[in-house]
């Protein structure tokens, strides 16, 4: 028996060891996010300073490992055998759950996946004693469960939420209002002082607070501290403001890259410090109980109340900086956490740009009630005031000739406020063993800051707020998947035993090589789909537009003959899957022709002088791209829908005739692409195209004449004649765009700097 209990402590270690990894891939977006966003520095001085701070937090962890043993349940209710089912039921779940949202690029907050699945997993082997107990009913569940500690760390975590948001905005707004976006001058004179406050609380919140959770701080160093915790401060202060502003004066120091490198370091500790219990602290409350079962031989693992739990543990060192230690290499090379990243600074990057997120109608109903709020406000105060203000928030003009991609997502100042308040939320919470949610702490200041520094703008703020709303609900998710989870695992674990533990980690395993795979694949095609980009160059000339956009074109066309070919068999055979499949295709080839016509006025902004000409030409290009994507979607979506309604099948000729448009079409397609390809537009090539696109739209009409016949003789229902007629429309459409397309093209690259012919007419 104790042979089957260490191996499920040595699974608890190994899964401890991939929960670090999926953990930091999410949460290295809370102190990764201000220094990147604002390039303070380059990579990889940034991932160094970011390493040695999670290496030295690791180590102020202990304190918060007891909310893993007794913050959310009572232990000594429970024996031996279901602590292990709710350690083991708790690890599985959260590996699963953090890994999908590393997966979608999501930030999610590990704290609160931790204690809901503690929660859920205590509560279904609580359900399952008492069910078993003739003594007590469901109301008895409350002395399973710390009630009280539970209610106080959600409800904590709920407050954070506004806190963070709430501080984040208004330290920006006054921060902003005092220094503004011109702060180079004003910063000589009060940066020192902006410095030293910042790194003050810092020192504070992080190291004098966060102390008290340490490994190897003595009582002695502490009580020292406390008693003389306003020296500390006042001398901090007075010393990091002299400092600061001597290094100005003698070597021109930037203090505020000093703030976002500090904050960095600080903010890494602080979640080291905090986080860690979510990843390691239940394989050490396991380890723990078994080292309790086994120092009592012959005990039945049944009968072993682990009220051992409930008493305070000293965490050695050596583990914490193991466990600092994976951290930091997942950090360096995990792609996952890059995703993530790249999230919140897109919702708060204060230039123009790409919106990942579309728009709702919360979103939009708030932006208009905002904005008609805002006009009451105007109508109430002073013109001088509000010119006051305005001027204050003035943002300067954007950097000519620089590359987009060296241009910051939003400067110092804001990123400093980001990590500055950051730091001393969640260092509060550490210091008050309340596992605040890093996550929520750091994205909520954020956003906060960015709507106070005036980031979203009316061109952007519907897609911002969605995105945050839809995060902030992705958080609820997190609450309520991680609670059903690990209470169907625990129940499955309590009834299956072993065999169930084997199977669910497969099923760990597999769900996590699944997504490992999904996101790379993901990652190559929007590497592929994003070979026009506004930031390739900072000036763009005619060969560079040429070569891109011919590439880019050639990779859409060369998808759709066979998307189209899946759709015509799908149909035939009425094979559902497939034509899902296909549609599928089909929206993501829609979505990246969309994706380059959105990026038009980018691209056109960084046309050199002597290709201005080529504008139209693009543009027009691009437009034809667009229709064909439109075609092959109104072809791939009634085909769908009409075989998923389980209407009747197509007549064997139909089919027939869709075989042979398949054919032509498919050859026509690889005609083009060549000639797009080669950028070969010879006369006698041009021709033979013309020649083919006539014998297709011929083939086209008469398909159209044969179903006129069959809907008179009725062979054929009216579902049938609207999806067959549609099809050859949309056919046609796409045939025609497709020619028109390869004149844009032949212009597009044939024509001098005075431009050249029309490509309007349709051939």
């Amino acid at each position: 028996m104790e042979n089957f209990y260490l191996i499920i402590v040595v699974v608890l270690f190994a899964l401890a060891i991939s929960d670090l990894i999926v953990g930091v891939s999410n949460d290295a977006v809370n102190f990764l996010n201000s220094a990147f966003g604002s390039k303070v520095a380059p990579r990889w001085i940034i991932m160094t300073i970011a390493s040695l701070g999670i290496l030295v937090g690791a180590t102020f962890s202990s304190g918060m490992m007891e909310v893993a043993r007794k913050g959310i349940f009572h232990p000594d209710q429970f024996y031996f055998a279901e602590i292990m089912i709710i350690f083991i039921a708790v690890m599985l779940t959260d590996i699963i759950l953090l890994d999908f949202y590393n997966t979608v690029g999501l930030p999610t907050s590990t704290t609160v996946s931790i204690v809901f699945e503690l929660l859920g997993a205590a509560v279904a082997v609580a359900v399952v004693k008492i069910m078993n107990s003739p003594d007590q009913t469901m109301l008895d569940l409350g002395s399973y469960i710390n009630s009280a500690k539970a209610l106080a760390i959600i409800t904590g975590i709920l407050m954070s939420v506004v806190i963070a948001f709430m501080s984040g905005s208004l330290v920006q707004w006054v921060t902003r209002f005092i220094f503004t976006y011109r702060f180079e001058k004003t910063f000589k004179y009060f940066g020192a002082i902006f410095g030293g406050f910042a790194i003050t609380a810092i020192t504070y919140f992080i190291l004098i607070k966060g102390a008290k959770g340490s490994s190897f701080i003595s009582e002695e160093t502490l009580n020292w501290i406390h008693n003389n915790t306003l020296s500390i401060i006042l001398g901090c202060f007075v010393g990091w403001t002299v400092v600061l502003q001597a290094l100005v004066w003698f070597v021109r120091l930037n203090i505020l890259k000093v703030i976002v490198l500090v904050g960095t370091f600080a903010l890494a500790m602080a979640f080291a410090g905090n986080d860690l219990v979510n990843f390691i602290g239940v394989p050490l409350a396991g380890f723990k109980s078994f080292q309790a079962f086994i120092a009592n031989p012959g005990t039945d693992p049944y009968g072993m109340t682990m009220g051992i739990l409930a008493e305070k543990v000293h965490t050695e060192t050596y583990l914490l900086i193991i466990a600092g230690v994976i951290m930091t290499i997942t950090l360096w090379f995990s792609k996952k956490a890059r995703t993530v990243t790249e999230t919140e600074i897109g919702l708060s990057n204060q230039n123009e740009g790409d919106e990942k997120f579309g728009s709702s109608f919360f979103a939009r109903l708030l932006v208009r009630r905002s904005l008609s709020a805002n006009s009451s406000i105007k109508n109430i105060l002073p013109r001088k005031f509000q010119e006051g203000i305005q001027k204050r928030f003035e943002k300067p003009a954007a950097p000519v000739g620089i590359d987009k991609k060296d241009i910051p997502a939003f400067d110092m100042i804001r990123a400093s406020v980001n990590l500055t308040v950051a730091s001393i939320l969640i260092s509060i919470g550490t210091s008050l063993k309340l596992p605040l949610s890093t996550t929520y702490v750091t994205f909520m200041v954020a956003m906060g800051s960015s709507l106070s520094d005036r980031a979203w703008d009316r061109d952007s703020a519907v897609y911002r707020i969605t995105g945050v709303l839809t995060v902030i609900g992705g958080w609820f998710f997190t609450a309520f998947s991680a609670f059903t989870a690990a209470f169907i695992f625990s129940g499955l674990i309590n009834w299956l035993g072993g065999y169930a533990i084997i199977g669910l980690l497969s099923l760990a395993v597999i769900f996590v090589v699944r997504s490992h795979v999904f996101h790379n694949r993901k990652s190559k095609e929007e590497e592929t789909t994003e070979e026009i980009d506004e930031e390739d160059a900072s000036i763009i000339s005619k060969g560079e537009i040429l070569e891109q956009l011919t590439y880019a074109v050639s990779v859409v066309t060369n998808k759709i003959p066979k998307v189209y070919a899946k759709i015509v068999n799908g149909l035939a055979f009425e094979e559902r899957n497939t034509l899902k499949e296909s549609l599928k295709k089909v929206r993501k080839l829609d979505k990246e022709a969309k994706s380059l016509k959105d990026k038009v006025p980018l691209v056109v902004k960084k046309l050199s002088e002597d290709s201005i000409t080529t504008g139209p030409f693009y543009v027009q290009l691009l437009d034809y791209l667009r229709e064909i994507a439109h075609s092959i979607n109104y072809i791939a979506e009634p085909a769908f829908e009409y075989v998923d309604n389980n209407h009747k099948s197509l007549v064997p000729e139909q089919i027939d005739e869709l075989n042979t448009i398949q054919t032509k079409l498919e050859d026509f397609f690889k005609t083009i692409n060549r000639l797009l390809k080669d950028t070969n537009y010879d006369l006698d090539q041009i021709e033979v195209v013309f020649v083919k696109q006539k014998d297709l739209l011929t083939t086209l009409k008469k398909a159209r004449k044969e179903q006129i016949r069959r809907i008179k003789a009725e062979k054929v229902g009216t579902r049938n004649s609207v999806l067959y007629l549609g099809i050859l429309n949309e056919t046609k459409n796409l045939v025609l765009y497709l020619g028109n397309l390869l004149k844009a093209s032949r212009d597009f690259t044939t024509m001098n700097g005075a431009g050249s012919s029309s490509t309007e007419e349709d051939l």
